[in-house]
């Protein structure tokens, strides 16, 4: 129960800093740390899709997604069906919000978005939709200006609340003040611990790259075996070409 709650929570509030995350990254906060995806790591995306689960898939549906799908990552049916259906009984069943539709709209003024494609649209000038989505879940901070209690460096004034801060304790970031042309300018220098979380921050990160990695595999399930199949057509044309240019070579050689 507490679990569903904290991912009720997530799910609703992560819609808000999701709509127009990518246009705030642009316009301000600090550049997009690179996503450590391992769409090929089973044990990360089986990790991934667990924490998709528990905290997003209460508000949000991957609408293009089944549930059936998570045995492409080394899941059995028997464990999908204890560990991960909680919005449905039928693991042939798409990922489909426990939320209803009509009361979202009523309460919120909008239904969260559907994150099935969030990886591949969110993307930017400075970085990948996955980049994206690893920095803001990284960057919140306690920001008691805010009405959230919450602000974050990659979403300036963001909406939504640090939804995962059990995981990651409290943080606050260290500016360094620089002098340019008589105007001073604050730059970001790093981050001090505050309140510790359940997590060390070590593994916070990984935690956050194993969730994008699993957003990023289900935005394209069969990108591992494009990229094998296109390795060996690559092979396949290059010995074909060599094979061909001695064919030709051959055939014109008599030719005056």
């Amino acid at each position: 129960m507490k679990k569903n709650l904290h991912g009720f929570i997530a799910g609703l509030l992560l819609s808000l800093g999701l709509a127009a995350g990518s246009v705030h990254a642009a316009e301000g906060g600090i550049a997009w740390d690179k996503a450590p995806v391992k769409t090929n790591d089973m044990a990360s995306l089986q990790n991934g899709a667990k924490l998709f689960v528990n905290y997003c898939l209460n508000c949000h549906s991957a609408a293009f997604m089944r549930f059936n799908r998570l045995k492409d990552i080394g899941l059995t049916e028997q464990q999908i069906k204890d560990n991960l259906l909680f919005t449905t009984d039928k693991v042939g069943e798409t990922m489909k919000s426990a939320i209803d539709p009509r009361q979202a709209k009523e309460w919120f003024g909008a239904n969260p978005p559907d994150l099935t494609l969030m990886t591949r649209s969110r993307s930017g000038h400075g970085g990948t939709g996955a980049d994206y989505l690893y920095t803001y879940l990284r960057t919140y901070y306690r920001d008691d200006t805010k009405a959230t209690g919450w602000n974050n460096l990659a979403f300036p004034s963001v909406g939504m609340p640090h939804v995962l801060w059990e995981l990651q304790g409290e943080r606050k970031p260290v500016f360094e003040e620089i002098q340019s042309h008589g105007h001073a300018t604050a730059v970001f220098k790093g981050w001090e611990q505050v309140k510790p979380g359940t997590m060390t921050p070590l593994q916070y990160d990984q935690a956050v790259g194993d969730l994008v990695s699993f957003m990023a595999w289900m935005a394209e399930p069969a990108q591992n075996t494009r990229v094998r199949v296109g390795v060996w057509v690559l092979l396949f044309l290059a010995v074909f070409s060599v094979i061909t240019w001695r064919l030709n070579a051959a055939f014109w050689k008599d030719v005056k």
